[in-house]
């Protein structure tokens, strides 16, 4: 994309000028983000969509049977609906891109950051007054109004012991202060983006209030550095240990020495600072399917020949919904295709053909070793037959 483009869903910000002034920096409201917006669905096929199996859903009620703040989880059904009160609750539904393609589309207008870094979209409703507190999220998130309006306020950024409300399934803030000048309501096609840790109140000021949140992935610390030592630790051979050679002898027998941390903290470190490696972890964990039970394997090995075949008769693969693709060049002609925690060596056009939206028919055909890599991602549930999803 054009980085030196004015975009209007920026609010005539560049995507180069947002990533240097704004991105993890200050929150920003952008009126008229996308004008004339139309919501992809309505409050009744969300509340649907909550009913089905497997789809996340919460129901929070400011007000429930058994005290402040309750949470629900789906799958529900129309009863739990009919007894929920006129006002003052919120429904949940997570990962609303991955089943419903009007919103997947939404996805492409964001195209000014890494693809690898979206999570989901989450689509919340809900009546007057409804919201699910004043709280702060560990990650960038953009919040489109999509239909009605939500007064939103905003209490600055706060740190990781900010006390929270005790005894409930939500994350509240215990103290919430307005910051001045951080306090509008939103319309439909309005947008607000909160970098982390940015504390954030929003109440729905209509019946027909729906807000639809791009959130995006960011690991923890703690969570990349257990789970690169798990992948560095699954390759290690057996023979790689603590060492001391040459070492002198101990004043005390039982003293924990400098020098034997010194050695041990060598040991971690050079193990640890591997960039190659760090890289196919990386890509890895940055494709991981945000539900594994959505990738669908074939029954059976597709033979590279049949799925050939198929194509050239005009048949058309198409990428699950919820599959994630990011590619690593090795060199200059191959690459790490990475898709949904999978890594894939194959040839660099190739990789960056399927990565990107570019149509998978016939004419993919023509870049080195498609036919194979196809069928290895048909088999794993990465890709599927266009006809199958339109048929779901």
């Amino acid at each position: 994309m054009n980085s030196d483009a004015p975009l209007p869903m920026l609010g005539g910000l560049t995507a180069a000028e947002f990533l240097r002034d704004v991105w993890q920096q200050k929150p920003l409201l952008i009126r008229g983000a996308f004008p004339d917006f139309q919501c992809p669905l309505d409050p009744d096929e969300l509340a649907g969509l909550a009913c089905e199996e497997g789809v996340e859903a919460r129901l929070v009620e400011e007000q429930g049977a058994d005290g402040p703040w309750q949470v629900r989880h789906g799958p529900f059904d129309e009863a739990t609906f009919a007894t929920l009160p006129e006002r003052d609750w919120t429904l949940l539904v997570q990962a609303v891109d991955h089943y419903v393609p009007e919103v997947a589309e939404l996805l492409e207008a964001f195209d000014f950051l890494p693809r690898w870094r979206l999570d989901d979209i989450m689509i919340s409703y809900a009546p007057p007054g409804g919201s699910v507190g004043p709280h702060v999220d560990q990650y960038d998130v953009f919040l489109l109004q999509g239909s009605g309006q939500r007064h939103w306020q905003l209490g600055g950024k706060v740190d990781d012991e900010a006390p929270i409300l005790d005894g409930i399934d939500l994350r509240i803030l215990e103290r919430f202060e307005v910051a001045p000048g951080d306090d509008w309501e939103l319309e439909p096609g309005d947008m607000l983006y909160l970098p982390p840790a940015w504390a954030h109140h929003g109440v729905s000021q209509s019946d027909d209030c729906l807000t639809l949140s791009v959130g995006f992935r960011a690991p923890s610390a703690d969570e990349a550095i257990t789970s690169f030592a798990d992948y560095l630790g699954e390759q290690l051979p057996a023979s790689r240990r603590y060492a001391d050679a040459g070492m002198a002898p101990p004043e005390d027998p039982a003293e924990l020495d400098d020098a034997s941390v010194a050695r041990m903290r060598r040991l971690i470190l050079e193990t640890l600072d591997d960039p190659a490696q760090l890289a196919q972890w990386f890509g890895r964990v940055m494709t991981q399917p945000k539900y594994v039970d959505q990738l669908v394997p074939t029954e059976s090995p597709t033979e590279a020949e049949a799925l050939v075949a198929a194509l050239q008769e005009g048949e058309e693969l198409v990428r699950s919904p919820g599959s994630r693709f990011a590619w690593r060049a090795l060199d200059d002609d191959r690459a790490t295709l990475f898709a949904d925690g999978d890594g894939l060596n194959c040839a660099l056009p190739l990789a960056r053909h399927v990565a990107s939206d570019a149509p998978l028919d016939a004419e993919a055909l023509a870049l080195p070793g498609a036919a194979a890599l196809l069928a290895r991602l048909l088999d794993i549930g990465s890709l599927g037959w266009a006809g199958d999803f339109a048929e779901e």
